[in-house]
């Protein structure tokens, strides 16, 4: 047995600088481009057969997260884990690096905005329900203006953000909203 430990610790350190050498990236530092160690992880919680929440781990993704899915037996217990009451609740839950939560069809502007500077007594974001043409729920060129909301630790909900149209939700966080 001792013998297979040290044959395994040895391969083990003749690979180090093999995997070290496939992960030597040239940074440039003056370029505005996010490096990896600064992507925000999102875990997203759904069921698998979810077509809506494939799309919007999608938008994520192309909008600079980096998204994992889990597929719970009883997504109601996450979103219960959470304190996500049940009328904020969607088909998904997203959870960030940091605890916060995304519930729903959150347009990720939104979730980058919050990110940026996350209110003190906030526990996430939600979009409840499903509303047509959010990121994920696209359907022909069908829109429903939808809000956002700041989900607060007390139980207790305010508008973070008010979707009117198709394009104020896909623009870049860092670029002024687009208004209807």
């Amino acid at each position: 047995m001792y013998r297979f430990k040290l044959a395994g610790s040895v391969l083990g350190l003749l690979m180090l600088p093999l995997l070290v050498a496939c992960n030597d990236v040239t940074e440039n530092p003056d370029t505005s481009e996010q490096s990896a160690s600064d992507t925000e992880k999102l875990t997203v919680y759904k069921r698998p057969t979810c077509g809506c929440c494939k799309k919007w781990i999608d938008h994520l993704e192309a909008e600079g997260f980096e998204a994992s899915a889990e597929h719970p037996v009883d997504l109601g217990a996450i979103k219960d884990r959470y304190r996500i009451k049940n009328n904020l609740r969607s088909c998904h839950t997203a959870v960030s690096s940091q605890g916060y939560v995304f519930e729903g069809h959150i347009p990720a502007r939104y979730i980058h905005q919050f990110l940026a500077s996350p209110p003190v007594d906030a526990i996430g974001l939600s979009v409840p329900a499903m509303p047509v043409g959010s990121p994920g729920m696209e359907y022909e060129d069908k829109f429903m203006p939808y809000p956002v909301l700041l989900m607060k630790k007390d139980g207790s909900t305010e508008v973070f953000a008010s979707v009117q149209s198709v394009a104020q939700q896909h623009q870049p966080f860092n670029q002024q909203e687009v208004q209807p």
